[in-house]
């Protein structure tokens, strides 16, 4: 079983092809997290570099890069990368998730700062309930609704 010993982001490059305030039409925007390299850094650590990139078709990017630590068998990992340049599955899985769960928010500030939207589906809004005389008369609606 593996584990995320260290987390570290070593660059973000972020550009907007639009100009500010331009409406974008039919956004895409795709999220990928892909993993460079494989290097053992000890018995039983690894050290992984990986890109996370939201690639706003047409419209921007956002790419983090940096390196995860991982303790595990280090060995099984790096021959398998070399071998077929894929991991193990629950290497895979857990790698992908960290980088996903850590330049995710990243990503969301950057957007902010250079005028995209944020790289993930939207938040669910909260909407009141509508007073009625029905409803009025039955205080178990009185709870707002998520749509």
């Amino acid at each position: 079983m593996s584990t995320v010993k260290g987390f570290d982001i070593s660059s973000i490059d972020a550009k907007r092809f639009t100009k500010p305030g331009e409406k974008l039409q039919n956004l895409r925007i795709d999220n990928n997290s892909t993993v460079t390299s494989i290097t053992q850094t000890g018995e039983d650590q690894a050290t992984l570099e990986y890109r996370f990139l939201a690639n706003y078709v047409g419209i921007g990017m956002i790419k983090v890069e940096g390196r995860i630590l991982i303790d595990g068998d280090a060995k099984a990992i790096v021959e398998a990368w070399s071998k077929t340049n894929n991991m193990p599955q629950d290497v895979a899985n857990l790698v992908h998730s960290t980088v996903i769960t850590n330049c995710l928010p990243v990503a969301v500030v950057i957007a902010r700062d250079i005028s995209l939207p944020p790289p993930m589906p939207p938040l669910p809004q909260m909407q009141a309930p509508k007073k009625s005389a029905m409803a009025a008369k039955d205080n178990r609606r009185n709870s707002p609704e998520i749509v």
